[in-house]
C-alpha cells in the first residue's frame, strides 16, 4: 500500500525554528516527528511512501533518502509552487489503489491498520480520521436576536468540535476531483466530493493526537513523547532511530 506524506509546507507558525529546518524534521525525543510516522506506517503494512516536498526539500531528502533504513521505499514529489494541502496529491504517480494521505507533523497513537480497514468496510471514497477537541472561550458570550435584543449570556463556555486529524484514506476515484497544478485545500476537496454525491466518512479516534503546528503544541508533544514513547513506536521504547544509529551522510 502507498502513503502520501505532505511535507512541503513552510511551517510558519513554528518560526523561527522552521526557517532552517522543515517541520517534519522537528525532533520529538531522539528522532524527527516524520520518522515516528514512518515507523507507524511500516507497522501498518505500508511499504511505499511519497513525500511531497518544497520548502527545504534537500534536507528532507538527505535525511530520509530512499527509505531503505526504515524498511520502506521512499520517493519524492516536488511542488514548484505552493499547491495547498490537497493539490500536491495530483502530482503523485501510480495512485491506482487505496492510499493513505497524512500531514508530516502529526503525533498520534492512531492504529493506521484499523483506520484503513474501517475505510474499506464503509466503502467510502474518502475517510477522515477525526478527533474531538474542546475549545474554551474565556469571555462572556452574548446571544441576540435580529432586533439587537440580548436573548442569552453564557459565561466562559466550552465548545466541543469534531476536527480533522490531518490523516486521510482515499480511493483513486477521488483523484479526478483534484486538478493538476492548481491550488486546492482539503476542506475544498471534501466539499467537492460531498457535492458530487460521493461517500465521505469520519473515523472517530479517542486516543492521543497532537498537531505540531504551534510552539505550545510542539512543546506538549515533545514532553508526551518522552513519557508515552512505547505507545507511539511500533516496537516499543527500545527501538531507537535507525538513521541516527547508522548515519549515511
Amino acid at each position: 500500500m502507498k502513503a502520501v506524506v505532505l511535507a512541503g509546507g513552510k511551517g510558519a507558525r513554528l518560526a523561527p525554528y522552521t526557517t532552517i529546518l522543515p517541520k517534519p524534521l522537528m525532533p520529538i525525543g531522539d528522532m524527527p516527528i516524520l520518522e515516528v510516522m514512518l515507523l507507524q506506517m511500516r507497522a501498518a503494512g505500508i511499504d511505499d511512501v511519497v513525500l511531497t516536498v518544497g520548502h527545504l526539500s534537500e534536507l528532507l531528502r538527505a535525511f530520509f533518502q530512499d527509505g531503505r533504513q526504515f524498511g520502506l521505499n521512499i520517493t519524492y514529489s516536488y511542488e514548484r509552487c505552493p499547491l495547498g494541502t490537497a493539490g500536491p496529491i495530483a502530482l503523485v504517480n501510480e495512485l491506482d489503489e487505496t492510499f493513505l494521505v497524512s500531514n508530516g507533523d502529526v503525533l498520534t497513537t492512531l492504529n493506521l491498520r484499523e483506520l484503513i480497514a474501517f475505510h474499506h468496510e464503509q466503502k467510502a471514497i474518502a475517510t477522515i480520521a477525526s478527533h474531538h477537541r474542546q475549545s474554551k472561550i474565556d469571555l462572556g458570550v452574548l446571544q441576540k436576536d435580529g432586533d439587537c435584543r440580548i436573548t442569552g449570556y453564557i459565561e466562559k463556555p466550552t465548545y466541543d468540535f469534531l476536527v480533522s486529524m490531518g490523516i486521510y484514506v482515499f480511493e483513486p476515484a477521488a483523484l479526478p476531483y483534484i486538478p493538476r497544478n492548481e491550488y486546492l485545500d482539503f476542506p475544498d476537496l471534501i466539499k467537492k466530493l460531498i457535492a458530487a454525491g460521493e461517500r465521505v466518512v469520519s473515523y472517530e479516534f479517542n486516543g492521543y493526537w497532537e498537531d505540531l503546528g504551534r510552539p505550545d503544541d510542539y512543546a506538549r508533544a515533545s514532553k508526551d513523547f518522552e513519557t508515552m514513547r512505547e505507545q507511539f513506536l511500533p516496537n516499543g521504547c527500545g527501538e531507537l532511530s535507525y538513521a541516527m544509529e547508522n548515519p549515511t551522510f
